[in-house]
């Protein structure tokens, strides 16, 4: 599995807990240090079938700055990518990543059914 957090990230933190009290093995990974790429973003939200907007930290501060709300209604799915790749605080986190799920953000109850 790979971990993608912000370290600083109080919900990382709890999902970084979550998945070592479970005694669960994973790749731990920086967001801001490592940002997703652009082909892995693609193919992550293509493997969790669910919509690109999902992968957006509509609550992160870039995301205000950016004024992103309005701006991609306006924009078509590689514009949306574009934008996501280009920095890792836009991205919503915890992600982890599985050969069969992709988790987005830490909802307890999620986890423990998948995992």
């Amino acid at each position: 599995m790979l971990f993608i957090e912000y370290p600083k990230c109080s919900t990382c933190k709890k999902a970084k807990k979550f998945l070592d009290d479970n005694k669960e093995s994973y790749v731990d990974r920086d967001i801001v240090k490592d940002n997703p790429t652009k082909e892995e973003l693609r193919l992550w939200i293509k493997k969790s079938g669910k919509d690109i907007q999902k992968f957006f930290n509509t609550s992160g501060m870039k995301y205000r700055e950016l004024n992103l709300k309005d701006t991609l209604k306006k924009l078509d799915f590689e514009a949306k990518l574009d934008i996501l790749a280009s920095d890792g605080m836009l991205v919503k986190r915890p992600l982890l990543i599985m050969d069969e799920y992709i988790l987005i953000g830490f909802k307890k109850d999620e986890w423990d059914k998948i995992l």
